[in-house]
Formats: structure tokens, C-alpha cells, sequence
């Protein structure tokens, strides 16, 4: 089997695989925030079309997306070992396109 190209490895938590041990790890705070009451409508793997001149450019696909508490203001978040040219693109797309500022852990 061919080694992941950045090094992660690939974590199942609650049955749901992650690319890397990092996502998973992330994945678990945030279900305890959720469970908690901190935070809410946690999604995994939200996607974004993004969209220019009204031609499809690609989809941002982030890791997370959830409510923190008190806050009617949506959360994109993405777990970065290796930010490539093409997340960093993809990441400015968002904040062009959607207005969206994407959180990275």
C-alpha cells in the first residue's frame, strides 16, 4: 500500500474515517462542545459551490461547519497540516465568492 503523500493517517472515530489523526481529534472536541451546548449544527464535510460570473469554478469542500453558542454567524473550519497552492485558492475563492472566512486548526 502507497504511503499517504503528506504523511497523515488515515482515523475512524465514531465510524466516520478522517484523512488525518488531527481531523479525528478535532472532530472529537467538537462533538464534546456540541454535546456540551457550546456549539450547534455541526456538519462534516460541508460543501461550497464557488462560482464566478456565473460559471462553476469547483467546490470548496471543508472539514466542519457548526454554530458556536450565542453566535447566529456560521462556522467554516479546516483542519491544515499542508496548506497547498490550491487550498490557499480555494480559501480566498470563499472569502470572494461567499464572504466567508475560513477558520484553520
Amino acid at each position: 500500500m502507497k504511503a499517504p503523500k503528506y504523511g497523515n493517517r488515515r482515523t475512524v472515530v465514531d465510524g466516520v474515517a478522517f484523512a488525518s489523526a488531527k481531523e479525528a481529534r478535532r472532530y472529537s472536541e467538537l462533538r464534546l462542545l456540541e454535546r456540551a451546548g457550546n456549539l450547534s449544527e455541526l456538519v462534516l464535510q460541508p460543501r461550497f459551490p464557488l462560482v464566478v460570473n456565473g460559471e462553476k469554478i469547483c467546490t470548496y469542500v471543508a472539514d466542519f461547519s457548526y454554530r458556536p453558542l450565542r453566535s447566529d454567524t456560521l462556522t467554516i473550519e479546516d483542519v491544515k497540516g499542508v496548506k497547498t497552492p490550491i487550498y490557499n485558492l480555494k480559501k480566498r475563492l470563499m472569502k470572494a465568492v461567499h464572504g466567508i472566512e475560513v477558520r484553520e486548526t
